[in-house]
């Protein structure tokens, strides 16, 4: 039997070692409808890229079903799988082809807005931060999570729209630090 390392079994260097995988940042296959970057970099507190990160990401589909067993509106086969993973490069950027998700609701049954869930694993970490990706040009009106961020800090978990693509910069402490979540 092999045995293989999880994400947190491997922070700092090794992340790019057994991890990484030639189709992780494709959510969805290349010329998929509707299909967009999310492109970005990682940054440590002193503004520098760091470029042994590695970002993972989970999302619903358009119609806000999950690529999951446990998910009875999640569509088997479907070439939408829903997890990203991507490591950074020398210049501490990523990228993740994926599609728009649907909305979800929450523990409660309220609609939650459009969201990605994002991991970031990087050096100095002992095990991962997590943030979201909301999206700048969608409602996020009534969303419980986004509303009980400060409004000021609101803008760190916004992806920019950048042509038909989205910009999302990941700072892990400093001035603009993104909001992380305990998990």
């Amino acid at each position: 039997m092999r045995l293989e390392g999880t994400p947190s079994q491997t922070v700092g260097p090794y992340l790019s070692i057994g991890l990484p995988w030639d189709d992780g940042p494709f959510v969805v296959p290349e010329g998929t409808e509707g299909a967009v970057w999310i492109r970005g970099g990682v940054y440590d507190g002193a503004g520098n890229p760091v470029p042994d990160a590695m970002i993972e990401t989970w999302q619903a589909d358009p119609e806000g079903g999950f690529d999951h067993p446990d998910d009875p509106r999640g569509k088997p086969g479907d070439p939408f799988r829903g997890f990203g993973r991507c490591p950074t490069d020398a210049e501490g950027q990523y990228r993740i082809l994926t599609v728009l998700p649907g909305v979800v609701p929450d523990a409660s049954g309220a609609p939650q807005a459009r969201h990605i869930d994002v991991s970031v694993f990087a050096r100095g970490l002992l095990n991962r931060v997590v943030t979201r990706i909301y999206f700048e040009d969608q409602d996020n009106a009534g969303d419980a999570v986004l509303a009980s961020v400060p409004e000021e800090r609101r803008d760190t978990l916004l992806a920019k729209k950048d042509g038909a693509d989205y910009r999302f910069d990941v700072r892990l402490q400093g001035e603009g630090e993104t909001v992380f979540f305990a998990v």
